[in-house]
């Protein structure tokens, strides 16, 4: 599915998904919603949609892959007597299949979409002291094309109209103001992805696919875990990954030790950090963050194409 496709569907996506499966009563005025969250990218959007009516519940720890989190009793009881449950779809936080949710309560904001993922190729293995997982065969980061968080937004905010439908004009400013930031990132997005035309790049782990697709990036991945460190295997299969591809930007899910980073610079790359933000960030918020990612893969393109 193209770029244009997509947007095609972000014009009409809060039509589309108000026509979802939410099917919940109006909200009580005195009350505020619960909203329960899979991924930060989600909750983020929550939180900016409903702005004081609601609180969000997103309790996936700090130092925990959202993806592959596994809440304990607590956590679920608590999720699932959310007012709203908002998942990301595509295999993404893959214990919502294994756990009943309240089918009337649950939001899959990526229903509108769904026949534009990524197939992948399924890969198990180990991160850390998370036990063994496995990529699902479905890229699941889907709000790095900012088109598709859009229509994610759109979803959210078609959901929270229909519990507080007196607050639907509040909801339906904040989803403006919402989308013009979404829709900023885009065409940075797009301009850095356009003078980044012959600049191939390799990413420490697979989650850039639909940035790649959306905006133009040449991105092949390697698999590393961005908590552990990086063994002499790994750094010879990079060598030989870069030799084959010519790459000349290397892209980190998260900030490596100066080492790592010295490195990548002695194999001729130019290194970049993008965090993918499926977790809250420590400083900042899903825009600030994602802008500050956007410029130093501008500043890396830069270097890299000599320009």
């Amino acid at each position: 599915m193209t770029r244009s496709v997509l947007t095609r569907r972000a014009v009409g996506g809060l039509t589309l998904a108000m026509a979802a499966t939410i099917m919940g009563g109006p909200l009580v005025a005195q009350d505020r919603l619960q909203v329960a969250a899979v991924n930060y990218p989600l909750a983020y959007f929550a939180e900016r949609l409903a702005g004081d009516m609601a609180d969000v519940l997103f309790n996936v720890p700090a130092d925990v892959d959202p993806s592959f989190w596994r809440p304990g009793i607590a956590d679920i009881t608590a999720i699932q007597g959310a007012d709203l449950i908002v998942v990301n779809g595509a295999g993404f936080a893959d214990w919502t299949a294994r756990t009943t949710l309240p089918r009337s309560r649950t939001v899959l904001t990526s229903a509108g979409f769904d026949d534009a993922f990524i197939a992948t190729e399924t890969i198990t293995h180990s991160h850390g002291e998370g036990g063994q997982h496995s990529h699902t065969g479905v890229a699941n980061y889907l709000w790095l094309d900012f088109a598709q968080a859009r229509l994610q937004a759109e979803a959210i905010a078609a959901a929270l109209t229909r519990r507080a439908p007196d607050a639907s004009a509040e909801i339906a400013a904040n989803l403006q103001a919402l989308s013009t930031d979404l829709d900023g990132l885009a065409t940075r997005a797009a301009e850095i992805g356009a003078a980044a035309d012959g600049v191939p790049m390799i990413a420490s782990h697979p989650r850039y696919q639909y940035l790649a697709r959306a905006y133009g990036f040449d991105i092949s991945a390697l698999d590393w875990d961005p908590r552990g460190p990086v063994s002499e295997d790994q750094w010879a299969e990079l060598e030989a990954m870069r030799e084959t591809l010519e790459a000349r930007v290397f892209i980190w899910e998260a900030e490596p030790d100066a080492a790592a980073l010295e490195r990548i610079e002695d194999l001729g790359m130019v290194n970049a950090v993008f965090p993918p933000l499926s977790n809250r960030p420590e400083q900042g918020d899903f825009l600030s963050v994602m802008a500050g990612s956007l410029d130093r893969l501008d500043q890396a393109v830069q270097v890299a194409s000599g320009s």
